[in-house]
């Protein structure tokens, strides 16, 4: 796992190094000459023209030199100190974007948007695996009864849906229509404001329940699947031979043993969730991750998309490491002595 977040992060590093450093010149040079600005004696002190600009150059060499920039970003000195400070969560000043607070530095932007983030679509996904898991196993136990054929049926069609549209057509029903949810997730007041969290609970109803919308039919069919394979197994049968009721062999015994893949999903989409989604967090106007990661790219703001990328994958893999652990509860095939 290690070695995968390494190989992300020098990935990562070198799509953008070479912008980054065109940035990070730029940002020294206009920071230079804005403190010249500011003090006009230092402009006064020269007599000619040519004295100033050779002036301002000097404190530009300086400060790349200092900060490492009079070498190329792929030397292994650059690349070796660039993933040094970000393994110790050290991002550096976004060029453009702000928190809520007017601050710029990343990790306060990304400590500021991950938990919106979580809370909306990390939400979603529980309600949404508990829904299918339930539902699933209903009509697993039940194959080619009425609410297997619906189960199916909901999840092929809420499944070629994408969110994006569904969203626009809850945002006109409840926003438009009968003014129920406000069209924007984003809350009007201020975060520091004591009802903020109250008005952010409220703002993410409606991209909640279109999210659930969406994704429990699709969760329901695969557990569905896994349930099927299961429930044909001999010990499934001994159960009911020994008279063990039916409730308890399919909620108990047989999704007990069903569990391991749909852990697989369940971190997969846990750790997936965290990142958000660009799109639907457009259109729902949500202040999260997904729609940092959108404005980000739109004005290539690269600290905060190797922050961001970062975490996301430490996030990812942590996930990863849960599921393993939990395999060997619930499967004791995969534990070793």
């Amino acid at each position: 796992m290690f070695g995968v977040l390494m190989i992300t992060l020098l990935l990562t590093i070198a799509l953008v190094g070479s912008n980054m450093d065109i940035i990070l010149k730029q940002g020294i040079a206009y920071q230079v000459r804005a403190e010249i600005t500011e003090s006009p004696t230092i402009a006064q002190s020269f007599a000619t023209v040519e004295e100033f600009d050779q002036f301002v150059r000097e404190q530009i060499d300086q400060r790349m030199k200092t900060l490492g920039l009079d070498t190329p970003w792929y030397s292994p000195q650059r690349i070796g100190f660039t993933m040094y400070k970000i393994l110790i969560l050290d991002f550096g000043n976004a060029t453009f974007l702000t928190s809520d607070s007017g601050s710029s530095n990343v990790g306060d932007i990304l400590l500021e948007k991950i938990p919106r983030t979580v809370l909306l679509f990390t939400t979603a996904t529980i309600i949404i695996s508990i829904i299918g898991i339930f539902l699933g196993a209903l009509a697993g136990s039940k194959v080619g009864s009425v609410v297997d054929r619906i189960t199916s049926a909901f999840a092929v069609i809420s499944s070629s849906f994408p969110v994006w549209w569904v969203g626009m057509l809850m945002i006109f029903m409840f926003a438009f229509t009968y003014h129920i949810f406000p069209a924007r997730a984003t809350p009007s007041i201020l975060p520091t404001e004591p009802d903020y969290i109250l008005a952010l609970l409220y703002h993410m109803t409606l991209p909640l329940i279109t999210i659930v919308l969406i994704g429990f039919g699709t969760w329901a069919y695969l557990v569905r699947n896994f349930m099927v394979g299961t429930l044909q197994e001999d010990f499934i049968s001994a159960k009911k031979a020994i008279g063990i009721s039916k409730k308890k062999i399919i909620y108990k015994h047989a999704l007990k043993n069903a569990a391991p893949p749909i852990i697989t999903i369940l971190a997969l989409s846990l750790s997936g969730s965290l990142g958000g989604a660009i799109i639907t967090e457009a259109v729902f106007d949500w202040p999260g991750m997904g729609r940092l990661y959108f404005e980000a790219i739109s004005v290539m703001d690269l600290p905060i998309i190797i922050g961001a990328t970062y975490v996301l994958t430490v996030l990812f893999l942590i996930s990863i490491f849960v599921a393993d652990l939990l395999y060997g509860y619930f499967d004791p095939r995969v534990k070793t002595e």
